[in-house]
């Protein structure tokens, strides 16, 4: 089998590696990543394959004749049955059943007669990018590990299309660096046998939205339990979110179910009139042998938390740095009492529920349900009707859309109802974005229009798969950042299975205004107890943003004062210290600042980190 030596550990949780053809001219290139710490896997003939990080739960490798596959990450499949796989191995294409049957979360690569596969997940929280390195195509799990390769440096439009709130498809899954290009989540790439070209295979198509809920919810659940016994059947001690809301609570009656102890972790909200610590506490009535901590909620970082301190290797801006301190501060405690592993509901709110935008299609198939439904939104949302209809009526292309949208960058927002049945909101740039930065953007968007395809043809799928890849982006980030606290994270509702069997349900049955999350709730009867399903609602932390809009200001002025965005031209450095000063200034709360900062923080740590090699 392929061979494997290792000059330094490295815990769980943080597997990231290269991919090298089986060539000659590889060897180069492979030397690039041979920095202390890191391991090898090897090629049939010695050649490296796989060079970088990662323990020895993560990985799993055969060979059998002229393949070699290996699996990194998380996913109950043995040597022995991958050599199965391996054997019988004709095809690379053949990997494709294989990849969509396989539970879990990892990367999939694989070698044949001298050709190399490599893929993530369908969720995106898995990537693959790739690049010339040294004359042939070396393919990596994070781009800025090329963009170090190859001494590349940030694109100065890529980075201008991230000030956009939000970053629209496709251009929210292109790399940052120059040279480098990004393997969409459903396809692999496949690299020939010199190593001198590459190209992108479809892989993974989502399902048919057909299948009723009643006849779903079984594979739902068997999806959910599988995801979770993958991550605790090894026992010991794992420690899980308990909000108390239904995807959090799910997820940690299933792991109560097996061998590991569980230890339960509550953040009771601020705000007086969350609920979360009441739905918690219920919760934890009915698991008697798992260990229930409820932290201070005055003791709860804020959002916008520490944006000064951060210095994370991330390969792209994400807006998961205004939550970074929140998502990580209880993890050494929990690591303290012995958790090896940390599980998290999120994702629940993406597969488990789904856009109301399907109803953009159901108005024209079945018409007199959609009515009934729409009507229920109307009252529970309160969209207008005229917008409502507006919105139904609207029969623009994506491109079209894109298009659209690349031309009124600076127009108010429209109403919350017209982006919600159409292709997804409009993105905007705001008041302190520079002219030129517009220009930019604006020129992008356009020139992206004219050949735009989205995720799928039905506006409800595309916002599902767009809103589960635009989450993941950011919890790839937390996953890495949790793994060098010392506690790694995983979110078991991103499983690619998981999100098949959900996506997989009439959304009519998935998504209405008489059910919250019916789906869910169907799947974990008779494993979450029925008055747990009973919670209608979630807890917003819109309490937790104003207070740190307020108290972190100082913080926020010396983030604009010598900013990196500003010496780039692409933002007003001034406009943004003026708000700065003015933390109640309206729509602050809504978000508006999340992309600027998060562009700045990735500059900042990048710049800290130069300095450091340089100095070094």
């Amino acid at each position: 089998m392929p061979t494997s030596h290792e000059t330094g550990g490295v815990g769980p949780g943080d597997a990231h590696f290269a991919v090298f053809p089986d060539c000659a001219e590889a060897l180069a290139a492979a030397r690039s990543f041979l920095r202390p710490g890191a391991r090898t896997l090897a090629h049939p003939s010695g050649r490296p394959w796989l060079v970088g990080r990662w323990s020895d739960q993560e990985i799993v490798s055969a060979q059998a004749g002229r393949a070699a596959i290996a699996v990194v990450g998380c996913c109950p499949v043995g040597a022995d049955e991958l050599k199965g796989h391996a054997h019988r191995l004709r095809d690379l294409t053949e990997l494709d059943a294989l990849a969509r049957r396989l539970p879990g979360s990892f990367h999939l690569v694989a070698a044949l007669d001298g050709r190399v596969r490599v893929q993530g997940t369908a969720s995106g929280l898995r990537l693959v990018f790739h690049s010339v390195v040294d004359g042939v195509q070396v393919a990596a799990t994070s781009a800025d590990a090329l963009a170090a390769a190859i001494g590349a440096e940030p694109d100065e439009e890529r980075l201008a299309l991230r000030l956009l709130w939000p970053v629209p498809h496709p251009l929210s899954e292109t790399s940052l660096w120059r040279g480098v290009t990004a393997v969409s989540p459903e396809d692999a790439l496949i690299v020939a046998p010199d190593g001198r070209t590459a190209r992108h295979s479809r892989w993974w198509t989502p399902p048919d939205p057909v299948r009723s809920l009643a006849g779903n919810a079984p594979l739902v659940r068997e999806a959910l339990s599988d995801a979770v016994d993958a991550r605790t059947s090894a026992g010991g001690t794992v420690s899980c979110d308990l909000s108390g809301g239904l995807d959090s609570t799910s997820v940690c009656f299933l792991a109560a179910r097996s061998p590991a102890h569980v230890v339960a972790s509550t953040w009771p909200g601020r705000d007086p009139a969350d609920s979360d610590l009441y739905w918690a506490e219920k919760a934890a009535r009915f698991l008697p042998e798992v260990e229930h901590l409820i932290w201070d909620a005055d003791e709860s970082p804020l959002v916008y938390d520490d944006l000064l301190a951060i210095d994370d290797l991330i390969d792209e801006p994400t807006i998961g740095v205004m939550d970074r301190s929140r998502v990580l501060h209880h993890l050494p405690e929990l690591g303290r009492r012995g958790s090896r592993l940390h599980l998290t509901g999120i994702g629940g709110d993406h597969v488990a529920w789904c856009s109301e935008a399907y109803y953009h299609r159901l108005i024209r198939t079945r018409p007199l349900l959609a009515l009934r439904h729409l009507r229920g939104f109307r009252t529970l949302f309160h969209w207008p009707l005229g917008a409502t209809a507006r919105a139904l009526a609207d029969s623009r292309s994506y491109g079209q859309w894109l298009g659209h949208a690349g031309r009124r960058l600076r127009e108010p927002e429209a109403p919350p109802v017209s982006g919600t049945l159409g292709w997804g909101s409009p993105p905007r740039l705001f008041d302190w974005i520079t002219p030129e930065a517009s220009h930019l953007v604006g020129r992008a968007l356009r020139d992206a229009a004219e050949s735009a395809v989205p995720l799928h043809p039905d506006r409800g799928m595309h916002t599902d798969l767009e809103q589960i890849r635009i989450c993941t982006r950011i919890l790839r980030q937390w996953d890495r950042m949790a793994a060098r606290v010392g506690v790694p994270m995983a979110s078991p509702f991103f499983d690619d299975r998981v999100i098949e069997a959900c996506l997989a349900v009439d959304p009519a049955e998935r998504v209405t205004p008489w059910a919250y999350k019916p789906l869910l709730t169907a799947a974990m009867r008779g494993i979450v107890p029925d008055v747990c399903l009973e919670r209608a609602n979630k807890a917003q932390a819109s309490m937790d943003a104003s207070n740190g809009l307020r108290e972190r200001r100082g913080d926020l002025m010396e983030l604009w004062e010598d900013s990196h965005l500003a010496r780039l031209g692409l933002v007003d450095g001034r406009a943004l210290r003026e708000l700065a000063r003015r933390p109640s200034t309206p729509g602050l709360n809504e978000g508006q600042l999340y992309s600027t900062i998060a562009c700045e923080v990735w500059l900042r740590s990048l710049s800290r980190k130069r300095q450091e090699v340089s100095s070094g």
